[in-house]
């Protein structure tokens, strides 16, 4: 009887040291698993957003005493929100959504749609261009916001046509009128539109701007996962189309009658002055017929 209590303290007791040495592993697992995460999320950009201190019902005036700010990673944090140095707008509006307790507040939240205009959506630096473009250069009215371009100008200068990329990855804020991501109007209609904002720096703008008067823009969709450089080099239009500028092609001038030697058009200036060398020697070594 001693023995078979002994042996059931024996089985207590170790099943008591696995499941010690089980929630210890499990603890130090959890603990490296949040360490992990956090040192990760250190090296992620954070961005300060305004959030509700506490649960807030639709039509809850915005103000200081209600409101606080978060530190979230960017890659988080949703594009309409509204961040600190944009509070004073939305100061003293109301909401016309209700906001949970710690969540950031949202300008598609806010009741009066003067907080929450266009200019919210740039961030410090930045500026939004307006382009026209057409139907081709537009991708057949496919683009949509976000999506991200390069910008290619066709320019002529001295007679000659020149292409080359001038931007890339470029952010497409609105396509005419449109700020939200849809490629159908509210008939289900592909949407058309005349211009494209791009969100840029100020140096860019001036380039667009500057291409615009002087070329013609094309925009080239890019995937958002593209994130490759492309080549800034210009070449000429004939040159990539293989057409080349002419060189190495001529024909045979053909002479008529004693007159002077003529050297067609479609010889370069130097393949013209050697080809007119040759035949003066051909003509000088040449006896002269006397006359019958």
């Amino acid at each position: 009887m001693a023995t078979s209590t002994n042996k059931n303290w024996f089985i207590l007791l170790a099943a008591l040291g696995v499941g010690g040495l089980a929630a210890i592993s499990t603890k130090n697992y959890i603990a490296q698993k949040i360490e992990s995460i956090e040192a990760k999320d250190k090296d992620k950009a954070i961005v300060k957003v305004v959030v509700a201190k506490q649960d807030l019902d639709k039509g809850s005036v915005l103000s200081g005493e209600n409101m606080a700010t978060r530190d979230i990673p960017k890659e988080w944090v949703h594009s309409d929100a509204i961040t600190p140095d944009q509070f004073n707008r939305a100061d003293g509006a109301r909401l016309a959504l209700p906001a949970n307790a710690g969540e950031p507040v949202l300008w598609a939240q806010v009741e009066n749609e003067k907080v929450g205009s266009f200019s919210t959506k740039l961030e410090m630096g930045r500026r939004a261009v307006t382009l026209p473009v057409d139907e081709i250069s537009s991708i057949s009215g496919m683009l949509a916001p976000d999506d991200l371009i390069d910008i290619i100008v066709s320019v002529q200068k001295d007679s000659r046509s020149y292409t080359f990329t001038l931007l890339q990855s470029m952010r497409v804020l609105a396509t005419g009128t449109k700020v939200s991501q849809t490629n159908t109007d509210e008939e289900g209609k592909p949407s058309t539109f005349t211009t494209v904002t791009l969100d840029t720096s100020p140096e860019d703008a001036k380039k667009l701007i500057a291409a615009r008067e002087v070329g013609r823009i094309t925009a080239l969709l890019r995937s958002p996962s593209d994130a490759a450089s492309v080549s800034l080099s210009r070449a000429e239009a004939n040159d990539l189309l293989g057409l080349g500028n002419g060189d190495g092609l001529s024909s045979v001038p053909v002479i008529y009658g004693g007159g002077p030697i003529k050297i067609g058009l479609s010889l370069n200036p130097a393949q013209s002055q050697d080809a007119l060398s040759v035949l003066n020697q051909n003509a000088a070594d040449k006896p002269v017929a006397e006359n019958q």
